[in-house]
């Protein structure tokens, strides 16, 4: 193990590489069909499904808890009916062929069997051996799973692992921060990295009038302006938050040591670039409006 120092956002650039790569199989054509052949055809339910397998049959209220910016009463709409329809331990099947498939579509043969994507795997699970299980739900159950065989399956089941991890501990960074997961979702689309209204309101439940309930009560604590903009006071939070969650993840990456990080980031940004340059993501989904 090393020690190395490292620069203080330098984990948090490597895991929105990661990440970028990660999330692609949530738009991919491929999760629906593998889903749909089980008989899972509603869109949330596929999202809740394959996140969620890694915990069990759970219901809406671990689910609502562990995803956080989801509107319960969509949650409770398709949890704990999707287990009837399909069983946890078919769905992370299903999610880890669509995975493949949309992969080898996105990235390529070549890629997907290139010594660089092995290299990559090789480091994000060394990176993920010092991801600690306490208090965080999503990658504990992850945790629990088998690492695949294959590289570019064993790539992704790794960026599945810090991204759980950091994304259980940035909930705690936003609970901290007094924000409830429509006021962070409200907060992070301000910034412009977020996602915009229309899909927040197609994918989390949320309605135009909840948008419209949590931006005042952002508002009369400072956070947002007339405008729905970020106040200097909503700025500093929203940094603070992400500052906490680097703390909060900084074992993997203090783990893998500063050069680690620094080449997984190259390789996790050439593979991520390859999937955005091949329509991975819609064009509407991040921005303000």
């Amino acid at each position: 193990m090393t020690t190395a120092a490292l620069e203080p956002r330098a984990g948090r650039r490597c895991h929105n590489a990661l990440n970028s790569l990660h999330a692609t199989h949530y738009f991919a054509p491929e999760l629906g069909a593998e889903l749909g052949a089980l008989g899972v055809t509603s869109p949330r339910a596929v999202n809740f499904a394959v996140r969620a397998a890694a915990l069990g049959p759970v219901g809406p209220g671990v689910v609502t808890a562990t995803f956080y910016n989801y509107k319960y009463e969509l949650v409770a709409r398709h949890v704990p009916a999707v287990w009837e329809t399909a069983a946890p331990a078919q769905v992370l099947a299903a999610r880890a062929r669509a995975v493949d498939a949309s992969l080898r579509r996105l990235l390529g043969a070549e890629a997907v069997a290139c010594p660089e994507m092995a290299e990559a795997a090789g480091l994000a699970l060394r990176a993920a051996e010092a991801c600690s299980r306490g208090g965080r739900p999503l990658y504990a159950a992850h945790a629990d799973l088998p690492v695949p065989e294959e590289p570019h399956l064993a790539y992704w089941h790794a960026t599945t692992l810090l991204r759980e991890h950091r994304g259980d501990g940035h909930l705690a960074a936003l609970i901290a921060a007094g924000l409830d997961g429509l006021e962070a979702v409200v907060t992070h689309t301000a910034t412009g990295k977020g996602m915009t209204p229309k899909w927040v309101f197609g994918t989390r439940g949320w309605s135009q009038q909840d948008w419209d309930a949590a931006t005042g009560r952002l508002r009369e604590r400072g956070l947002l302006d007339g405008q729905g903009e970020l106040t200097e006071r909503g700025v500093a939070l929203r940094e603070e938050v992400e500052h906490r969650t680097d703390l909060l993840d900084r074992a993997p990456y203090e783990h893998l040591g500063a050069a680690g990080v620094a080449r997984l980031t190259e390789l996790a940004r050439v593979f991520a670039g390859a999937a955005l340059a091949a329509g991975a993501f819609p064009a509407d989904l991040v921005g303000k409006r």
